[in-house]
């Protein structure tokens, strides 16, 4: 009964945390059992670059005109992540200007490529990109990007491989880690020479001033045609994007936060999302992964949110902001640089100070129309990003003789 027990939580983890994250709940595990932690960097070892020997790779000779191809190494998503669905609508907005895009998986578990390619199929369906397994290597192409840290190690290590190289760098990695093994390779990267595409002006300040690496900056944006106002019901909830698990997203904060609120204001009821969160301190309907119509539904329900990030700002903020939510989110340089509305909450991060905001944004919804929240975003889209990233790699993929 309790093997049973456990497989069936493993598919529950895999389906929203994807196989590392299964991979990475045992090794906890086991590190608590035996009394021995490592540090999980999700990266093998035989595929760790360092910076002073890596090499430029020759340029794919191609004629001129015609549509470009583009591979992008990636890690397996899990299902709705965030961190995926913005580097797909590059990949997507590379296919709507009429280029090839292939996805190239990089699983150093041995994940099954089919049951990965089942969750970006399902999740993001509006993708065409052929799904391949860096395992069977990388052909020379025109143009292979980098999404994560990992993978840039991946990427430089097939220096064979023709193409320009990119880096969608959507946050400063190190940040994730104590200082240690994982915040130094994450480090490394930036000196692989890769052309930066950084998401947001927080990473861009990062990378010039720590690296004196220049970025294009690719400026946030918000999916309108998901995230929106839609009807003029009661908003007298309150929503949590929930990761226990990822420091940077301040779980314990906002569980302390909540635990504190829900003290004071009993009558509210308060929603979780993101990763099932256990054993909270007070009642909660507690979700997993909610697929985007269904989370717009319940951003609709609510009068305000936590948006808790301690790095780059979390997507959940603009999220809410195009539905008419106002979003609390922690005070600090990261987030600052890049949200920018009058109807954001912002907090000193303290359980107290996060509750306080919090009871202030409920307190104060009759007086904050929804439509006018909404307003405040209307003109962030994605659209600019998506340029800057075509434009930015069609220019780089000249043709060569």
């Amino acid at each position: 009964m309790r093997l049973r027990n456990d497989i069936r939580k493993a598919v529950r983890v895999a389906r929203v945390e994807g196989r590392t994250g299964v991979a990475d709940r045992l090794v906890r595990a086991a590190a608590r059992r035996f009394g021995s932690a490592g540090e999980q960097t999700g990266l093998a070892a035989d595929d760790v670059v360092d910076a002073s020997s890596t090499r430029v790779p020759p340029r794919r000779a191609r004629a001129e005109g015609g549509p470009l191809e583009v591979g992008w190494v990636i890690t397996p998503p899990a299902a709705g992540s965030g961190g995926h669905t913005t580097a797909f609508r590059m990949v997507q907005a590379m296919e709507a200007a009429g280029h090839r895009c292939l996805l190239f998986l990089y699983d150093p578990h041995g994940g099954a490529l089919a049951d990965h390619e089942r969750v970006i199929r399902t999740w993001w369906p509006g993708m065409r990109a052929e799904v391949r397994s860096v395992a069977d290597g990388l052909p020379d192409l025109d143009a292979h990007v980098a999404t994560a840290w990992t993978t840039a190690h991946v990427l430089a290590r097939h220096d064979r491989a023709a193409g320009a190289r990119f880096y969608l760098v959507q946050d400063f990695e190190p940040y994730f880690y104590a200082r240690g093994s994982a915040a130094a390779l994450a480090e490394e990267t930036y000196s692989f020479g890769f052309q930066v595409l950084a998401v947001g002006h927080m990473v861009a300040g990062e990378l010039r001033d720590r690296f004196g690496l220049d970025s294009t900056v690719l400026p946030f944006g918000c999916d309108h045609g998901t995230y929106r106002v839609t009807g003029s019901g009661p908003r007298d909830e309150v929503v949590f994007y929930a990761r226990p698990g990822v420091p940077r997203r301040g779980y314990e904060l906002g569980v302390a936060a909540l635990e504190l609120f829900t003290r004071a204001r009993p009558d509210v009821v308060v929603n979780t999302f993101g990763v099932q969160a256990r054993h909270l301190p007070f009642p909660a309907r507690v979700h997993a992964a909610v697929p985007p119509a269904r989370l717009n539904e319940l951003y609709n329900r609510c009068a305000a949110g936590l948006a808790l990030s301690f790095t780059n700002v979390s997507l959940v903020a603009f999220e809410l902001l195009a539905a008419g939510v106002v979003p609390v989110v922690n005070d600090g340089p990261g987030p600052r640089a890049d949200l920018d509305s009058p109807f954001v909450e912002w907090a000193r991060p303290t359980p107290a100070a996060v509750a306080a905001a919090l009871t202030r944004a409920v307190d104060g919804a009759a007086g904050r129309p929804a439509g006018l929240i909404a307003a405040s975003v209307a003109d962030t889209s994605w659209r600019p990003a998506e340029r800057a990233v075509v434009d930015t790699i069609e220019r780089s993929c000249v043709p060569v003789a």
